[in-house]
């Protein structure tokens, strides 16, 4: 019989070397794909419209595609969001408003406090001017991403999100741009790949140059992103899609395996991971992955994930469960336990967290509200979801008084001229009271 998913216990002996190339990945593309990818954004920094509009055709096999072309107008995106089911548009508009709502909690405000001899300090909040927003195009349709990506930045308070998504044909879906339409996208182009991340890096005749980029893409856009970052902020550079289940048997075994699923369709590197200090539950669920599995839409994408990097993990108790996935780090963490607020302090590092056994890992990809853009590959041990701060800047404030400036510049120039930096130290020394006297 094939084994269908890796099979683990942390009482084995080579437990700890098997885990550690089970989760390992890493972001790095091959030689052909950053050179490719250099050339492409050296070719559009350098010929603007010209070549993104010929990589375009090229590409997307985008025929017509012009600098008017490539630009999505209101009507288009009008008809769009009329063309969708009622359904459609409901649930869009619900998920928007959750993601709003969530979202409006995070916003950081501008702050300054006094001290007693006058001097003010504090910290000024800004919005960036501009994000650019890459949205998966191709077969694939990813409304969800739209509405991820683009309302933390318009509740931030950016004025211009420019979007760009590839039109095989200049064909757009229709969910894509009412999710556009919905969550107040500035300006829709039809374009992809390394060079779309160009012209939002860069700036071309017709796109205008952004201050970050967010949004996942494939293996030439997330090299791009690498590349470019400096020029411009970027969000993150993501890895395959990851879950991390700990349950303690008594969630139903179909519930589990649909939800380990969920994650390995994505695609064949996604993992998705279970651990348990039940052995006959992890055989359950183990069932319901073979009965259930020819039943997906999506099998073969998921057989693949789960025989290379998914993993049934039997452990000795649920503190030990909670240990490996702080290990872990993962991006997606259920708690399918009978007291998931008992643990919650416990757990360190994880993108997000779904409490209980009624909150599957789908919830957070569309509606409860948190971002579904989260730190991959363990990155969640320093890293975070995408959220209002990252589409916010702060910049310091120093007022100081003129007694605030004489004590300040006594400190300052005895550690200026400890470190040899006699400009700086004369530059306090002057705001002394007794030197402004004898000037």
């Amino acid at each position: 019989m094939i084994q269908l998913i890796n099979r683990l216990a942390t009482h084995e002996t080579n437990f700890s070397s098997r885990l550690t190339r089970l989760v390992s990945w890493s972001a790095d593309s091959d030689d052909s794909v950053q050179q490719t990818v250099k050339n492409i954004l050296n070719d559009v920094r350098l010929n603007g419209d010209h070549a993104l509009l010929t990589y375009t055709q090229q590409f997307d096999r985008f025929e017509t595609a012009s600098s008017e072309t490539i630009h999505v107008s209101p009507e288009r995106i009008d008809t769009a969001l009329n063309a969708i089911s009622p359904e459609q548009r409901h649930s869009l508009e619900a998920a928007a408003e959750r993601i709003r709502l969530f979202h409006q909690k995070q916003v950081q405000k501008s702050w300054h406090y006094e001290e007693l001899n006058g001097t003010r300090l504090g910290q000024q909040v800004r919005p960036l001017d501009s994000v650019g927003v890459y949205v998966p195009g191709g077969k694939a349709a990813y409304p969800s991403s739209v509405l991820m990506n683009v309302i933390p930045a318009k509740v931030a308070g950016v004025q211009q999100v420019t979007m760009v998504s590839p039109a095989m044909n200049g064909e757009v879906n229709d969910m894509v741009l009412a999710a556009a339409a919905i969550s107040g996208v500035d300006d829709v182009c039809l374009v992809g790949g390394a060079q779309a991340v160009a012209a939002l890096a860069y700036g071309t005749q017709s796109i205008a140059k952004v201050d970050k980029i967010v949004g996942p893409g494939n293996v030439y856009v997330a090299a791009a992103k690498r590349e470019v970052f400096g020029v411009v902020g970027i969000d993150m550079i993501a890895g395959p899609s990851e879950i991390l289940i700990i349950c303690d048997g008594k969630t139903p075994a179909d519930w589990i395996a649909m939800d380990l699923f969920s994650q390995a369709e994505h695609d064949e590197q996604a993992q998705a991971i279970l651990i348990s200090d039940d052995e006959a539950f992890l055989a359950q669920v183990e069932a319901s992955i073979e009965r259930l599995l020819p039943t997906m839409e999506r099998e073969e994408i998921i057989r693949k994930s789960l025989a290379d990097r998914g993993a049934l993990i039997l452990v000795n108790d649920l503190d030990e469960a909670i240990a490996l996935s702080n290990q872990i780090a993962p991006e997606h963490l259920e708690l399918s336990i009978d007291d998931p607020n008992a643990v919650l302090p416990k757990i360190k590092h994880a993108g997000a967290i779904f409490s209980g056994r009624y909150t599957p890992e789908a919830f957070g990809d569309y509606c409860a509200g948190p971002n579904h853009v989260l730190p991959t590959s363990g990155t969640a041990r320093f890293s975070s979801p995408l959220g209002v701060y990252d589409f916010q800047k702060r910049s310091s404030v120093i007022h100081c008084s003129e007694q605030g400036a004489d004590e300040l510049a006594r400190v300052a120039s005895v550690l200026a001229r400890g470190e040899s930096l006699t400009a700086h130290a004369r530059s306090a020394e002057y705001r002394l009271n007794d030197s402004k006297s004898s000037q």
